[in-house]
């Protein structure tokens, strides 16, 4: 599998659940149902390669921002969810996180930013094709601390400094919590 073909999995699974992770999560795992084993795990390894390469400080003070707060779980929910949201959102967030203010159209914070079942949808369906859990993938382990310069998430004031055009956007929800 290739590059192209993950996305576009992503992305009609996604428009299929009309942007509902939950949904999104079952219906990635019905499509991915459909391919052979080798390709569930080609699909595996994107996912993760891209969760591992979403493991940075200024993603995670965006997440705050947008979620009003994010621990270490939150924060691997969030990059599940940033995954499922397609390659656009995905590349400009993790280039330039703020950017997020642009990317999302709308952001619910009842439902968005937390696509957990997305990160299991290829070992669910890898585990109904074959009847066992999948094997290690082969790739490198996400580092054990997030790549760039830590900060501290509950400072709105550095957040709003970092990430303006998400803190304009979204800050203000934060801080009616």
């Amino acid at each position: 599998m290739d590059e192209t073909e993950f996305w576009e999995i992503i992305d009609s699974t996604r428009a299929a659940a009309e942007g509902d992770p939950e949904d999104h999560a079952e219906l990635l795992v019905e499509r991915l149902l459909q391919l052979d084993p080798d390709s569930v795990l080609d699909f595996a390894r994107h996912f993760e390669s891209r969760y591992n390469r979403a493991y940075t400080w200024d993603l995670w003070g965006a997440a705050a921002v947008l979620l009003a707060g994010a621990s270490d779980d939150a924060f691997d929910y969030f990059r599940c969810w940033l995954i499922g949201q397609g390659r656009e959102v995905f590349e400009g967030a993790v280039h330039e996180p703020d950017t997020l203010a642009e990317l999302l159209e709308e952001f619910d914070e009842d439902i968005d930013g937390d696509g957990e079942e997305l990160g299991y949808a290829a070992d669910e369906a890898y585990e109904q094709l074959t009847g066992v859990v999948a094997p290690d993938l082969g790739i490198t382990a996400q580092s054990a601390e997030p790549v760039g310069t830590p900060f501290d998430f509950d400072d709105d004031a550095a957040l709003a400094e970092r990430f303006p055009r998400l803190w304009e956007r979204f800050g203000d929800l934060s801080l009616s919590d």
